[in-house]
């Protein structure tokens, strides 16, 4: 097989990939640039496509279809941003890389323990040499009953963790699993909202849940509640959220990804005025914190995401079967 990836950083994944590509007897070629229309040359005389989650709508899956691509894999656990029923209609299968939850689960912990602790506020005072106590009063998340919201094998890893915070602990999942059950409460999501002091948000990002937290939804929450995001940007109405905010109705907000998030992540965009406001508006607020989607950044999760993927399109040129194959 001769694989080639796009937005393939040399500083982390591409020492990954080589080890992979000599342990498996795969060639490999790659560039760090996004793949699109201009650049689907690069592919030519390849087998399959490793890519990472930027768009690839129908005429560009159709381009390196031109170019002999067969199959294609995502080194991430969404392929949302994948027309993977348009890659099918061509004869593609199509993989995502699934990878340690224990990553993106402490991260959303420790999103909420900034939040409950006012970290950015802190930082910010510390910074202008405000080193007074006054509106920095923070809560113990262990005293707080906290609500875990899709209890897949990242939110199940949340509760099982955070359950030694000794923090009571709700979830809501539409297949409850047996094994949070034994440390969480499964509720209706109204009793959910109406009962946590903090939400954690792990739905996938499927249509049907687009804006699942609304302002409606925001207004059955505790007064006060923080809301943490490590899922799916989608998941939340950010002008809801906004209001929110401003009302004081949501207390505080610690966000791993964002609506919108397309072509910012993850470049270096320092010198551009970019176009999203809604980040910028959410960025000014002492009480919300944003980082860019880097929840899953650890060691162990690169190298999954790279293995994962590469191992995935080696079944799928033998003509075998894969945990990992994307069903359309």
């Amino acid at each position: 097989m001769k694989l080639f990836a796009y937005a393939l950083r040399e500083y982390d994944e591409l020492g990954y990939l080589d080890a992979c590509a000599r342990e498996m007897g795969f060639e490999y070629g790659w560039t760090s640039e996004y793949p699109n229309l201009d650049n689907v040359g690069l592919a030519r005389g390849y087998d399959a496509l490793c890519i990472i989650t930027n768009p690839m709508p129908a005429d560009l899956l159709d381009a390196f279809h031109e170019e002999g691509i067969k199959n294609l894999a995502t080194r991430t656990i969404g392929y949302e941003h994948i027309d993977v029923a348009h890659a099918y209609k061509l004869g593609m299968r199509v993989a995502n890389a699934p990878y340690p939850p224990e990553g993106v689960a402490n991260y959303a912990i420790m999103l909420l323990l900034m939040a409950q602790r006012k970290v950015k506020l802190l930082s910010r005072q510390s910074l202008a040499q405000d080193f007074g106590l006054h509106g920095k009063l923070g809560k113990d998340i262990s005293t707080s009953t906290v609500g875990v919201i899709g209890t897949g094998r990242i939110g199940a890893t949340v509760v099982r963790h955070l359950a030694g915070f000794g923090c009571r602990l709700l979830a809501y999942d539409p297949y409850p699993n047996p094994e949070v059950a034994k440390l969480a409460t499964y509720v209706d999501l109204d009793t959910l909202y109406a009962e946590s002091d903090a939400i954690t948000l792990h739905a996938p990002g499927l249509p049907e849940n687009r804006h699942m937290i609304d302002a409606a939804a925001f207004s059955k929450m505790k007064r006060g509640v923080t809301i943490v995001n490590a899922a799916r940007g989608m998941l939340i109405d950010t002008q809801a959220l906004v209001g929110a905010v401003e009302s004081g109705q949501v207390g505080a907000a610690a966000l791993d990804t964002i609506e919108h998030e397309e072509d910012l992540y993850y470049l270096d965009r320092s010198r551009d005025v970019l176009p999203n406001r809604d980040r910028s508006v959410l960025m000014a607020f002492p009480n919300v914190i944003v980082s860019p989607h880097m929840a899953f950044y650890t060691a162990e999760d690169v190298e999954a995401m790279i293995r994962n993927s590469a191992s995935a399109l080696l079944a799928f040129e033998r003509g075998e079967k894969t945990p990992f194959e994307v069903r359309h």
